[in-house]
């Protein structure tokens, strides 16, 4: 199986992915710890993908999304964005209604909670 499919398959058969530099518990990058933060604390269950634990992985990400960075954030197969672009979602209510539009739970009262800290 190519990298790229196996890409297509994690993207596909998981609700929230983000592909990182760490795990979910133990983020290894500013910007990955970011919106692993976002996710854990807005309660959204996701896979995490260690992109440092599989060069094959790391490297055909950017590929596959045309996109040269890590964190990349995919809610049900949908490309979302990076660091940058999931943090201005989260501040605008952008990420809320993305997650309510594809039907993925999480809990408004945090989301709102990060928005109010951040005015």
């Amino acid at each position: 199986m190519s990298v790229h499919d196996r890409i297509r398959e994690m993207v596909e058969n998981n609700d929230v992915v983000l592909f990182m530099k760490g795990t979910k518990t133990m983020p290894q990058c500013g910007f990955s710890s970011r919106v692993a933060s976002v996710l854990n604390y807005m309660g959204v269950e996701y896979t995490d993908v260690n992109v440092l634990a599989d060069e094959e992985i790391r490297q055909g990400i950017k590929e596959y999304s045309d996109w040269p960075t890590i964190p990349q954030l995919y809610v049900k197969g949908e490309f979302v964005g990076g660091c940058d672009i999931v943090t201005e979602m989260t501040l605008s209510g952008e990420l809320d209604e993305l997650f309510d539009k594809k039907g993925v739970a999480y809990d408004k009262d945090a989301a709102n909670k990060i928005r109010e800290a951040n005015s």
